[in-house]
């Protein structure tokens, strides 16, 4: 189903796996633009390509807003710059990540990251990795990495009003309250 602004809850969660049309079935629910928050920025060449593939993706109508550790303050940014806005937030696998590199952890500032985006005046979608489908890393960076943003997951989709997991391009709802 193809949603408009107006019909968005206030949290919709969009999970999946790397390459699985998460991000622009995301960007496809909100069809006149908004702010896009992003959590990633340009580490090396491959990350600036990607980059550049989604911007070019969304087109016109879009704002980003870069932010790579406190999404709540970019919310009350993008509230107070662009009010009435639905805001996508791409990605909360590049934020956890962002945290655990900058020694911090993100378990504890999900709840306060989740209540702002939940309550923000307008719609708010995320993206997120969907990471414990797979096998069970080999090292403790990784394995802290899948745990953290399997925690931050469960606490984004107890709050989402809606929650959507893309395979192959494919969404399938979970919840819809």
């Amino acid at each position: 189903m193809t949603h408009t602004p107006n019909t968005l809850p206030p949290l919709t969660l969009v999970l999946g796996g790397q390459r699985s049309g998460k991000s622009a079935y995301a960007e496809k629910l909100m069809l006149d633009g908004g702010v896009y928050l992003a959590t990633g920025h340009a580490s090396d060449d491959e990350m600036s390509e990607r980059i550049t593939a989604h911007q070019e993706r969304r087109g016109e109508g879009w704002t980003t807003v870069e932010e790579r550790f406190d999404i709540p303050k970019a919310l009350k940014r993008a509230e107070k710059f662009h009010p009435n806005k639905p805001v996508l937030i791409d990605s909360l696998g590049m934020w956890v990540s962002n945290m655990l590199h900058d020694g911090r952890t993100p378990v504890l500032d999900a709840e306060r990251m989740v209540w702002a985006m939940h309550n923000h005046p307008a719609p708010v979608i995320v993206v997120s990795e969907e990471a414990g489908l797979g096998v069970i890393p080999m090292n403790a960076v990784a394995r802290s990495f899948v745990d953290a943003l399997g925690i931050v997951n469960q606490i984004t989709a107890a709050r989402a009003e809606r929650v959507a997991l893309v395979v192959a391009g494919l969404p399938q709802t979970l919840k819809d309250i």
